[in-house]
């Protein structure tokens, strides 16, 4: 298995994790390629809900989706809205919920993720997990992504390693400025590593 770019590790985890009929979240819907490959994984029985500010993005994402022959169901709103927005039966029953923070590529690069909303995104999406429920984080190191991978990094580490395991990969051998995926994996037993 090969990981060409920090969104192909993220596949690759959400693979491990989601199956048929699970529930799951692209919190930050874009150019649609997450939410395909969430829609491919929880197949025609699952349910798949996506987000994004701009309706663009989300006209580009109803295209794919078409085009591949999936659904998914999309709302223009911010990340932050998304217990308000989803129905309330779902909390607790997430299987994944990926945030591919910034801007949307090819877009207008003034409309990003902001520090205030992505937190409070990713601890509403923690809420809502499943007990083995997995979301994934793509930081940039924009202007903005810089504080977001910041506070990211500050808060991450305070989640409680008796439920939850926190992953942080970077591509070391690439531009320090790379992207920065995390993993935060609720789980019914910790990480146990060997010591040495």
């Amino acid at each position: 298995m090969s990981f060409k770019s920090p969104v192909t590790l993220v596949h690759a985890y959400l693979r491990t994790t989601v199956r048929p009929g699970d529930i799951v979240v692209d919190a930050t819907v874009g150019n649609g390629n997450d939410t395909v490959v969430l829609a491919s994984l929880v197949g025609p029985t699952g349910m798949v809900y996506g987000f994004d500010v701009q309706p663009i993005a989300l006209d580009v994402t109803r295209a794919k989706l078409e085009r591949a022959g999936m659904q998914a169901t999309l709302f223009c709103a911010n990340h932050d809205s998304m217990v308000q927005t989803l129905p309330p039966d779902v909390r607790g029953t997430i299987r994944a919920c990926c945030f591919n923070l910034g801007y949307l590529p090819g877009g207008d690069k003034s409309i990003t993720t902001h520090v205030a909303s992505t937190i409070s995104a990713v601890r509403a999406a923690y809420d809502m997990l499943a007990d083995t429920g997995l979301i994934t984080i793509v930081a940039y190191q924009h202007d903005e992504g810089r504080v977001e991978l910041a506070e990211l990094r500050r808060w991450l580490p305070t989640l409680s390693d008796a439920t939850v395991n926190v992953v942080e990969s970077t591509f070391i051998n690439r531009e320090p400025t790379s992207p920065v995926v995390f993993a935060i994996m609720k789980t019914t037993e910790p990480l146990e590593l060997p010591i040495r």
